[in-house]
């Protein structure tokens, strides 16, 4: 496989891949460290020794889009939020290019800092420099907090439900309204492009992690490779089957016309502020019922069933091609 870097796609390494000529780094093994970086999984989880867990995640915003510094804490925030965790503390590596310079680097800032006050997040260190070495902006961010949660894909079985908040390709939609709503304009109106461009605000998973922790076995934010893509990553770590109920799958209808124009599939773009979580077939309804009264709409989409059966699922992401259109 010595070629294969010439050959790979953007984006998020391919499974295979990253798990032969990355994965298979990781430093000194440690015993605290009960979940460690694997396909699918959010975030590392290290034991304190005293009833509690640690939760650290990291995740990347390249380029200067649109509210960039806020998004940079809600991706990490929900890296965290899928092990059941509360973000505490957070550390910040920012490289501004020069043409950007030091104006770039304050508003980033600023936006993260209030994004950190509203979720009670200290800022607790970093790196921040101007570079000649970039053309955009590359923010870096990681969040650390705790849990009384350990969930492990290996525990999952076949006959748990896959349950899924919010609807698909809500992070790729926002996006496109945002960077391309010249693809938009010939079939949608202002307003139209507008709401989905309000997407964009809804991209945290926290409130529904609350309230599902304590119901569910499982929990993943589907990034790139959209929802598609996140059970695949559910499946590869837990070694089940997945049978997806398509027509279950809420799809919001601006998508659904977006797709027709545009022609992608909605299911394998990036969805964050999706939450996909397993849930026992006892647990389903009050999952739901929680969701229902808080105004978090969800769904039951699929089901776990033994090795080898299901669906054959894969990772790639849609967003990339709609973008070059």
């Amino acid at each position: 496989m010595g070629h294969f870097a010439g050959e790979l796609p953007l984006g998020k390494l391919p499974p295979d891949v990253l798990e032969q000529k990355i994965l298979s780094f990781s430093g000194a093994p440690r015993p605290e460290v009960l979940v460690g970086p694997g396909v699918g999984e959010d975030a590392s989880v290290i034991d304190l020794f005293n009833g509690k867990y640690l939760v650290v995640a990291s995740d990347p915003i390249v380029g200067a889009s649109h509210d960039a510094g806020k998004l940079l804490v809600n991706v990490n925030v929900n890296d965290v939020a899928c092990k059941g965790g509360d973000p505490a503390y957070m550390l910040l590596t920012i490289l501004v290019p020069r043409n950007e310079g030091l104006p770039f680097a304050e508003k980033i800032m600023e936006e993260i800092h209030h994004a950190c006050k509203e979720m009670n997040i200290s800022i607790v260190g970093g790196h921040t420099e101007i570079t000649d070495r970039y053309d955009q902006p590359v923010l870096v961010g990681t969040i650390i907090g705790t849990t009384e949660y350990l969930y492990r894909a290996q525990e999952l079985e076949a006959g748990d439900h896959i349950l899924m908040t919010k609807h698909a390709a809500i992070e790729g939609m926002s996006i496109i309204a945002s960077d391309r709503h010249d693809l938009l304009e010939p079939f949608l109106d202002r307003e139209d492009i507008e709401l989905i461009r309000s997407w964009s605000t809804q991209l945290s998973v926290y409130p529904e992690s609350l309230l599902l922790r304590d119901l569910a076995k499982f929990m993943h934010d589907p990034t790139e490779g959209g929802i598609k893509g996140g059970l695949a990553e559910i499946q590869r770590l837990s070694g089940l089957g997945v049978i997806l109920h398509e027509e279950m799958l809420p799809v919001h209808p601006l998508t659904r016309r977006v797709v027709k124009e545009l022609n992608f599939d909605p299911l394998h773009m990036i969805s964050s502020g999706v939450m996909l979580a397993a849930v026992s077939n006892n647990n389903k309804g009050k999952a739901l019922k929680r969701l229902e009264e808080k105004g978090i709409p969800a769904a039951i989409i699929g089901v776990l069933v033994p090795p080898g059966e299901g669906e054959e699922l894969d990772t790639h992401e849609e967003l990339w091609k709609v973008l070059e259109l």
